[in-house]
């Protein structure tokens, strides 16, 4: 009789769209095969382009760091080498520069995604790190906020997203002497923040994240941690879209956010059921195939990581996966 009703919970809880509680040896597991798919994808782009990528190194290089501070085996020394090939990708660019204005590729996201790195791997302000967040506070500085870059999305098709990524650039390597400056054009992105509706799953969460760093109210930040949660689906995944199918970036960037910016626990039941999504959705090779949905803006090229012409948002997708992962794991 108990082995009856122990069946039919299971598969009303099914047909409910609950998620199986996931334990902490299988979100190990899945860290652990992610890993060395997030070094090929950084090497084999180091090795075949000489500049730092959002896709390729960022995002990677962040799930890195908190596998990492979680007890992984994550090489010290090829941190080392990305961080020194992230710095001398950005001085390369000082004697182009007019003013504070940088010839960056990909703008105020480009140069986002790479201080949001460097911040997590535990860069020490520099001339370099400097040179970046000056050019992220003259940037559009008239403006209430910083609009995208390139437009390629999800990663580049945000103004929350490149909001947040600079208003990490400012507070993490901000010079002290422009501190005033700094305060007031984050005060003024608040307000933005708090005015302007998110329209999918990026705004939502780097919103969240943004409203946080910003110095948003509880009482702000629930409101939009309310609507990220609201949007997701019985299967415990994230949609970019409405209309799209949940995906490994969407619930990657939607769980980090939650838990950085909304704060909310990974013990959570919404944050499990994602997690339970995550692990039912990884590949045997330990990464996150995602379809690509931008048009290229440069040639293609192998860059080693699964996918082909799908590679660079997988790779993306694998590291904000992991890092949604490794977060619920207890901290070494």
């Amino acid at each position: 009789m108990r082995f009856i009703l122990t069946t039919v919970a299971a598969l009303i809880a099914a047909q409910a769209g609950t998620a199986t509680e996931p334990d902490d040896k299988a979100v190990r597991a899945a860290v652990t095969k992610a890993i060395p798919r997030l070094w090929e994808g950084i090497d084999g782009h180091t090795e075949r382009r000489s500049c730092f990528t959002c896709h390729s190194h960022a995002v990677p290089l962040v799930a890195l760091t908190i596998a990492r501070d979680r007890g992984f085996a994550v090489d010290a020394k090829k941190l080392a080498a990305q961080v020194d090939f992230a710095l001398k990708d950005y001085e390369t660019l000082r004697p182009r520069a007019k003013g504070t204005d940088l010839p960056v590729g990909g703008g105020v996201d480009n140069s986002g995604y790479a201080t949001f790195a460097l911040a997590a791997l535990g860069v020490k302000p520099n001339k370099t790190t400097e040179m970046l967040a000056s050019y992220t506070l003259g940037f559009q500085a008239k403006n209430d906020h910083w609009g995208r870059g390139s437009g390629r999305f999800p990663s580049q098709a945000s103004g929350f997203t490149t909001t947040y990524l600079s208003m990490v650039s400012l507070r993490e390597y901000g010079a002290a002497a422009d501190a005033k400056k700094i305060d007031a054009r984050i005060a003024r992105a608040r307000a933005w923040l708090l005015k302007t509706p998110a329209k999918d799953t990026e705004d939502r969460a780097f919103k969240l994240l943004a409203l946080r760093l910003a110095g948003g109210t509880e009482a702000e930040i629930e409101v939009v941690r309310k609507e990220l949660l609201d949007t997701q689906r019985p299967d415990g995944g994230f949609a970019q879209t409405e209309k799209m199918e949940p995906d490994a970036y969407a619930t990657g960037t939607a769980l980090y956010a939650l838990h950085r910016g909304g704060q909310v626990k990974t013990s959570d039941a919404a944050y499990r059921k994602g997690l339970t999504f995550l692990l039912k959705t990884q590949k045997d090779d330990g990464t996150w195939h995602v379809k690509t949905h931008s048009r290229p803006v440069q040639r293609f090229f192998e860059s080693g990581f699964p996918y082909g012409k799908d590679q660079f948002i997988s790779c993306a997708a694998t590291g904000w996966a992991t890092a949604a992962l490794a977060l619920s794991l207890t901290t070494k």
